[in-house]
């Protein structure tokens, strides 16, 4: 079966997929896979698979925000995967999460758009409890800072004249910003699939802590080749764990 939206075909894809935004990065992820190969590029949807240490899986991004996110997302569970874990990047509230850590993502506020129109609204985005294990088991032991707690998805990156409430946010608890997490954990509980994220952090969203924003340094780019590496193991362990379940 082709996938309208993605331009590929179910019978292509492994029951595992890492996710991510930038096309680019997807590529890159995939320099690490043996056998690597691209199936599709259509729109900001661009789809590889390969093999990682005996496992095969697909590397897929998804674009900026959740409404596009989901779309990927949905196709990609209609299409026979059944594990999928993003690999992203996001902006910290606190100084002990600089640019340069990782945080692996609990549960997701949901300050999105999308969500609410398709669960209620009390409804939690949380992460899959194994597969949120895997990533900070595999992360916690490379050097950097790596915490996991929850995080907040939003649809505005730049400001208007609404204040977004990042204090908010940091008050309660909450550790870090992006744009597509609560997407993929709705996404994910609503079709019976496990699902779980990790995010680099880029920067500082909290005001106190501002900075010129700046996602390419080589503190950053660090962090996103060791959160690369954490999605890629912890997908291994969880194949593995799998296969000896299996009846």
């Amino acid at each position: 079966m082709l996938l309208p939206i993605l331009q590929i075909h179910s019978e292509d894809m492994p029951p595992y997929a890492i996710v991510c935004g930038d096309p680019k990065r997807a590529g890159h992820i995939a320099e690490r896979l043996e056998d690597a190969r691209e199936l599709a590029f259509s729109r900001e949807y661009r789809t590889f698979t390969g093999t990682y240490k005996g496992l095969k899986l697909a590397v897929v991004s998804h674009g900026v925000g959740s409404p596009g996110a989901a779309v990927c997302f949905e196709e990609l569970v209609r299409a026979g995967v059944k594990t999928l874990i993003r690999v992203g990047t996001a902006g910290s509230y606190s100084a002990e999460h600089p640019a340069g850590s990782l945080v692996v993502s609990t549960a997701a506020v949901r300050a999105d758009g999308l969500t609410r129109q398709l669960v209620p609204e009390g409804f939690p985005a949380v992460g899959d409890s194994e597969v949120i294990t895997a990533l900070y088991d595999a992360a916690s032991v490379m050097d950097g800072v790596t915490a996991k707690g929850i995080t907040v998805t939003l649809d505005a990156f730049f400001t208007g004249v609404e204040e977004i409430p990042h204090k908010k946010y940091k008050q309660a608890g909450a550790l870090a910003v992006e744009m597509e997490i609560a997407a993929l954990y709705v996404v994910s509980t609503l079709r019976g699939v496990r699902a779980g994220a990790i995010v680099a952090i880029d920067g500082y969203a909290d005001a106190d802590l501002a900075e010129v924003y700046d996602p390419h340094t080589d503190a950053v780019g660090a962090a996103v080749e060791r959160e690369i590496a954490a999605a890629l193991e912890a997908m291994v362990n969880l194949a593995a764990k799998d296969e000896s379940v299996a009846p």
